[in-house]
């Protein structure tokens, strides 16, 4: 479902055909209402603040992706709201399996993305975190 309008929408497959990624990106996105921030997720779990997946950045990615719809849904907002994502790497081969993960949890969203890789994070276990902006659309 498409709830803000997404201006040139492509796939990576066709973008970065020498990789095996499967992203659905746009490169500009038009949103009107409730805009709500979510801070860098990473490796752990919000409940316990224990770290998850200690050397797998696609776990990792998975436990910050599932955080960040945690978040959304308690924000009373949803995945499909999404309008910008920030991927942060700690080694650059990481970007396969990062942004593997990341494509199945928006798969049909189309956010702007962009994409960095870092020397560090704030814990030498992290190796991925990811920040999300969304807007809820306003009632119509």
């Amino acid at each position: 479902m498409t709830v803000h309008t997404r201006i040139r929408q492509f796939n990576t497959k066709k973008t970065y055909p020498e990789q095996t990624l499967d992203n659905d990106l746009c490169q500009t996105v038009v949103a009107r209402g409730t805009m709500v921030f979510v801070r860098g997720q990473i490796g752990q779990n919000l409940d316990t603040s224990e770290s998850v997946a200690i050397g797998d950045a696609a776990g990792q990615t998975e436990q910050a992706m599932s955080n960040i719809k945690m978040l959304l849904e308690e924000a009373g907002s949803q995945l499909e709201h999404i309008c910008k994502i920030t991927v942060y790497i700690t080694d650059p081969r990481y970007r396969e399996p990062v942004y593997r993960t990341i494509g199945k949890w928006l798969k049909g969203v189309h956010p702007v993305s962009t994409g960095l890789v870092i020397s560090a994070l704030a814990r030498p276990e992290w190796v991925v975190e990811v920040d999300a902006i969304a807007v809820i659309p306003d009632a119509t």
